[in-house]
């Protein structure tokens, strides 16, 4: 019986990790379908892993074909997604059908009941219509925590320095020399919105390299070196970096608009590595397009609108830096993701949820 129990890879791990995560779902005795859509080298997985995994090929954010993959042969009892792909209350309807009539997530076969997220934001998932449909969502909280870390202090280096610009005038031949020279780390305070496992760890390391770190967030004062300062306004406002480490929630969506970016430190900068949701895009252009703003320049990780329908207004603004969703994308990260999520998904189609996350809205 065990083996009947399917599940549906959306998007696997990437390059050799994809065996990896295969050989972690098949050791848990789970019929694997696997989407060949975001896999480099189809002919080779297919050679590899003929016999073992089942495969499809299909584009997972067309809802349509979503739910037709999910349910085809008799239906898939779980889902995995690292991407994001879109899991909304029309998908759960079709997919997950009455969870009364069809019992607890360990049924052997039946409609979905188990969606994992190798990652942790969950906002790709309409949680209440997975809620109301017996579908447990699961994810994998703090896997990329210190590569969007990193990536963070990165973002950060790179815009104190310029580094983007030096390069731009150097490829044209053009010798530049800054207008005025660049702050010291020492001389800046980095605000950290949202200090959880990945702002936890990016304080750590920018207290390394002589920041003066803040924090908004729970917590104690001084607890892992952040000083807490207590609203978003006085952290905007005495701040040099902000960095954004929200879950993009109805409380966080739209949180830095024109009125919270008017109020930042001449020459300051925003880091976003958390939603695209949480700041206002639009408005972020405007002020980054306002030689008279205080904001000095922005580096984005995260849009409103991403993957094949990626969109931004700040699209061509030089003191903009824009990247495709990769902080959390280094090998340890995205292989603890995946091994993490595949136990998961494993333990709650067995019947066992003791010490699995769950995320409930």
């Amino acid at each position: 019986m065990l083996g009947r129990r399917r599940i549906l890879l959306l998007d696997a791990a990437p390059g050799d990790l994809l065996g990896v995560e295969l050989e972690r779902l098949l050791g848990h005795g789970l019929a694997v379908t696997l989407n060949l859509r975001r896999v480099t080298d189809r002919a080779t997985a297919r050679a590899a892993w003929g016999g073992r995994v089942g495969f499809t090929d299909f584009d997972p954010f067309d809802e349509a074909a979503l739910i037709a993959e999910t349910l085809r042969d008799g239906g898939h009892q779980a889902v995995k997604s690292r991407a994001g792909v879109p899991l909304r209350a029309a998908f759960l309807a079709a997919a997950a059908g009455d969870a009364t009539a069809s019992g607890a997530a360990g049924t052997a076969a039946g409609p979905l009941r188990v969606i994992g997220r190798a990652g942790a934001g969950t906002d790709h998932v309409d949680l209440a219509a997975a809620a109301r449909r017996g579908v447990v969502v699961t994810h994998t909280p703090g896997s990329n925590a210190d590569a969007v870390a990193e990536f963070a202090l990165a973002q950060l280096l790179a815009l104190t320095r310029d580094l983007v610009g030096h390069n731009t005038a150097a490829h044209r031949g053009d010798w530049r020399s800054p207008a005025a020279p660049a702050r010291a780390l020492s001389e800046l305070t980095l605000g950290i919105l949202g200090p959880g496992r990945i702002g936890r760890a990016l304080a750590g390391r920018a207290r390394a390299l002589g920041l003066t770190v803040q924090g908004l967030g729970r917590g104690p004062a001084g607890e892992h070196g952040l000083r807490r300062t207590d609203a978003l306004t006085a952290l905007l406002a005495t701040s040099d970096v902000v960095s954004v480490h929200l879950p993009l929630t109805a409380g966080t969506r739209g949180l830095i608009g024109r009125r919270e970016l008017a109020l930042l430190r001449p020459g300051a900068i925003l880091l976003n590595t958390a939603r695209g949701g949480i700041v206002d895009e639009w408005a972020l252009a405007d002020a980054l397009r306002d030689p008279g703003h205080p904001l000095a320049a922005a580096a984005v990780d995260t849009f409103e609108h991403e993957h094949a329908a990626f969109d931004s207004p700040l699209f061509g603004l030089p003191n903009a830096l824009l990247t495709p969703h990769v902080a959390g994308m280094t090998r340890s990260a995205m292989a603890e993701a995946a091994v993490r999520c595949a136990d998961h998904v494993a333990a709650l189609l067995d019947g066992r949820p003791d010490g699995v996350p769950v995320a409930t809205g």
